[in-house]
């Protein structure tokens, strides 16, 4: 038996960084965009290199390790070089690795990452082996025997099992944690509200909130007619929209200005944790997972449980690489500790 079972996406991620790199701002009536460009035809040098494995599922059940759960994790790759490197990088992690599958036929998932002087990243992805989970390959009795299922965002077909493994873990008394994917976002709302009827705690960032509640916020009224209210009434209501169970905690993250949360009782706001950023790759999951350890942590107190994926979340962006900059819990108190101003406010 282990305290939390993730299911998610393995990659091996190189993550490219080059001075040359601009970042161009569009905007139009009601939208800003931003998009990351290099001279067309050019030659770009590149300015810095690494490798290292990521994906959802890696991410989050390192982090729980590391966090001091018993973990498994369940993941699908090829059987390749990546693959290989996939394996070597959970030698030292302590997690439990006899529920992952491997397909000969398939690829392993494969990123590279573009890498501004921003600290932000533009992700070109190959899905490989993540986007063909199928139900077979999933161990349910590992699930049945899991305290937490957490669900990292999956893709291509492999979304075709959330519904049933979300409604398997909670017919079974396992708590669900679902962080939910733009491509099961982008089927819809009715399609997504399956899955979130039987999660306990779903975690998504603002653009995913907005696509799938369909509520968009308002430019630039953070800096006018709402710049006494802590949190947006938009994102409010995007809060709102997203629980469709009484016993749910929803968490919307939102960049540099933190992260929301609302219990049906309470919203709560959170600012980032201060600090260096280096790169924000893994930093969601990274938030996301420690949210939903940190309960456990606090005897649910989801104020202080946000302050501590804010701390975890910081310490990931401050390193180059997705799990580079996990923190332990008493890591983290110790954080907490040296910067006692630091806090979350209810609404």
């Amino acid at each position: 038996m282990c305290d939390v079972i993730t299911i998610g996406s393995a990659t091996m991620d190189v993550f490219v960084e080059s001075d040359d790199a601009n970042i161009v701002s569009v905007y139009t009536k009601n939208k800003k965009s931003e998009f990351m460009s290099y001279p067309y035809g050019a030659k770009v040098e590149i300015t810095d290199f690494t490798s290292q494995v990521g994906g959802g599922g890696v991410n989050t059940a390192v982090n729980f390790a590391n966090l001091g759960l018993k973990t498994s994790a369940i993941f699908k790759i090829g059987d390749d070089i990546y693959s290989a490197g996939v394996m070597e990088s959970f030698k030292d992690k302590n997690v439990d690795l006899s529920n992952i599958v491997q397909d000969p036929n398939l690829s392993t998932g494969f990123s590279i990452i573009l890498v501004s002087f921003q600290g932000d990243r533009t992700v070109l992805a190959h899905r490989g082996a993540n986007a063909l989970i199928q139900k077979s390959d999933i161990n349910f009795d590992a699930i049945k025997n899991a305290k937490l299922l957490y669900i990292a965002p999956m893709n291509g077909d492999s979304t075709k099992v959330l519904d049933d493994i979300a409604t398997f873990a909670n017919d079974n008394n396992v708590y669900v944690c679902f962080n939910a994917g733009s491509t099961s976002i982008k089927k819809g709302f009715n399609y997504l509200k399956k899955i979130l009827e039987n999660a306990s705690i779903v975690v998504m960032n603002k653009e995913e909130a907005s696509l799938a509640t369909q509520i968009q916020v308002r430019p630039d009224t953070r800096d006018e007619k709402f710049s006494d209210e802590p949190i947006h009434p938009d994102v409010k209501e995007m809060l709102k929209k997203l629980k469709v169970r009484a016993y749910q905690i929803i968490v919307i993250t939102d960049g540099k200005y933190g992260a929301y949360a609302y219990d049906g009782l309470k919203f709560y706001q959170c600012p980032v944790f201060d600090g260096p950023v280096v790169s924000t790759l893994g930093a969601g999951d990274a938030f996301a997972s420690t949210f939903c350890a940190a309960l456990g942590r606090t005897k649910q107190n989801i104020g202080k449980s946000l302050m501590y994926a804010s701390v975890n979340s910081a310490g990931v962006v401050s390193e180059f690489g997705a799990t580079q900059g996990l923190l332990t819990f008493e890591e983290i108190e110790k954080r907490l500790e040296a910067k006692p101003e630091y806090t979350y406010i209810t609404v």
